[in-house]
């Protein structure tokens, strides 16, 4: 009898396939050097979609403009919980619908400029923070309402390779929006 590993845990549906998924995205990568590329990476394509900035490649779907206005919710979310983690023993990580949010706070109507500008407000400031937070302070958790358990330094991993997944994303919809 041999003995198989169990399966890899669903990125979309189990919380530890999630958390495993984005951190693949990184590797050995240094995330806050991940972290401080991302703005430029996000002022480009928000260039290069132009007049499709806001064309979404199906229904359901985001535009470049609506992963843009996720990853600074996200931003905004993470901001927040990497403060509390560092401050708070054990403090509750509250879950969000990214579907709302993007739905419901961005309408299209707010200049894209002005939330890559926010994005990049909070990323210097988040990894500024990484950079001179001690290294025994980063194993710090907060128990998040859906994964359980997450360290500061898990979440500011994650938050790299979120920014991976998303850039992608951004581009294919722009690649799909394109060839329609």
């Amino acid at each position: 009898m041999t003995c198989e590993p169990p399966p890899s845990p669903d990125p979309i549906t189990e919380p530890q396939g999630y958390q495993q998924h984005l951190i693949s995205l990184v590797g050995d990568d240094d995330p806050a050097e991940v972290q401080a590329a991302t703005p430029a990476a996000m002022r480009a394509i928000v260039a290069e979609a132009g007049a499709d900035l806001l064309r979404r490649p199906a229904d359901g779907e985001w535009s470049v403009y609506g992963c843009v206005a996720h990853m600074t919710d996200a931003e905004i979310v993470m901001s927040a919980r990497y403060r509390w983690v560092i401050a708070h023993d054990e403090p509750p990580l509250i879950g969000y619908d990214q579907d709302l949010w993007v739905d419901r706070l961005h309408q299209g109507d707010e200049a894209v400029d002005d939330l890559v500008d926010l994005f990049e407000a909070l990323r210097v400031s988040d990894v500024a923070l990484w950079r001179r937070t001690p290294v025994e302070l980063r194993s710090r958790v907060g128990m998040h309402a859906e994964r359980g358990p997450e360290s500061y330094d898990l979440g500011f991993r994650m938050i790299a390779g979120h920014d991976r997944f998303h850039l992608a994303q951004a581009d294919r919809a722009l690649r799909a929006v394109r060839t329609t």
